[in-house]
């Protein structure tokens, strides 16, 4: 039996007098590829700020669960703390260091995993430099994973949208995550970078072993991708199942999918 890695129950989030996200229960298990769909305003990113430290639930209960199998409840906790626990995320509007180039950008996401303090930033002693050394070495690998090798040196600004989207993607993965959260990963892209998304989130759940659960509205892409699928409208969970199963309930052509 796979192990849950988010177990999310009884979730509500209210602002105001608005309920964005009214009692929801969701689950998402080890090496699977899960979509959140639905409307514009359904909830769907609230939910993602609530997971990972952004808000804090108004009710329910988030809880994570570690590799060795110990379960923590999120509630409340600091985004930092949550990416400790191995979950990362991208953002619907990319939010990449524009001046830095794609090889700076992926190294800060290894930033949680030096162990380099004061005394070592300061005086720069041999274990700092390799764990510095290190850093580029990994973060190299992660660029040459997702194709972004050859823009390794240059501003992340300069880069094709496609390659942003990617490059946020690789900054995620460089903090070595259990789930990997993408919120709308292939808005913008044209056909050919939504192919190459296909393959590459593909092959990040095969290759490296890290759980997807995706927000998007490109209904190709999460129908080919995902395993499994929850539907969001008005902050109400409207239906869960495999794509047949979400693509023929009746609920959810309604509200979202059309006649």
């Amino acid at each position: 039996m796979s192990r849950t890695i988010l177990d999310i129950k009884g979730f509500s989030m209210v602002f105001g007098g608005l309920r964005a996200v009214d009692h929801v229960n969701m689950h998402i298990d080890e090496g699977e590829i899960v979509a959140l769909i639905g409307p514009n305003g359904a909830g769907k990113t609230t939910l993602f700020n609530c997971v990972t430290g952004v808000y804090t639930p108004t009710d329910g209960d988030i809880k994570v669960s570690a590799d060795g199998g110990e379960v923590t409840r999120t509630n409340g906790m600091k985004p930092n703390r949550i990416t400790e626990l191995g979950l990362a995320r991208t953002f619907q509007n990319i939010r990449l260091f524009s001046t830095m180039t794609a090889l700076e950008n992926v190294m800060i996401g290894r930033h949680p995993k030096l162990s380099a303090g004061i005394f070592g930033a300061i005086f720069r002693d041999s274990k700092t430099r390799e764990e510095e050394e290190k850093v580029i070495e990994d973060s190299l690998v992660i660029l040459k994973k997702l194709g972004l090798e050859k823009h390794a040196n240059e501003a992340a600004s300069s880069l094709p949208y496609g390659a942003q989207r990617l490059l946020e993607i690789a900054r995620a993965m460089a903090t070595e995550p259990q789930l990997l959260l993408l919120d709308e990963p292939a808005a913008g892209m044209n056909p050919q970078e939504t192919r190459r998304l296909d393959d590459t989130i593909t092959r990040i759940r095969d290759e490296e072993g890290i759980t997807i659960l995706l927000i998007e509205h490109d209904m190709s892409l999460v129908m080919s991708l995902s395993e499994r699928i929850y539907v969001l409208d008005y902050g109400k969970l409207i239906a869960e199942g495999n794509p047949t199963e979400v693509k023929a309930n009746p609920a959810v052509v309604k509200a979202y999918l059309g006649e």
